[in-house]
């Protein structure tokens, strides 16, 4: 059985990639790890900065939007805040 490709962002604390910690907070994690799964295996791994870093408030709605940009269907974090979920959810990107 051949499985639909899947992009998979995961909230990290630096740029180690696969090897690096998950985030305990999806709006305030230093970068994010895009990792593109297509047939059960991973096929590229790439970290980004946090796109919404710089903002003293509403962090994770800017974050979902760009993930969502991104294509990301998938996300892996710790906590996910109320506008974060909700945007996920209204974006159809799992958490």
């Amino acid at each position: 059985m051949i499985s639909k490709p899947v992009r998979i962002a995961v909230a990290t604390i630096g740029d180690k990639g696969l090897e690096d910690i998950i985030s305990h907070d999806f709006g305030h994690s230093d970068t994010f790890t895009i990792v593109d799964v297509d047939d059960g295996r991973i096929r590229s791994v790439e970290v980004i900065q946090n796109p919404a870093a710089s903002l003293s408030h509403g962090r994770g709605p800017v974050v979902a939007k760009s993930l969502a940009n991104m294509r990301v269907n998938t996300v892996i974090s710790g906590e996910i805040g109320p506008g974060a979920s909700t945007m996920l959810n209204e974006l159809g990107i799992t958490k």
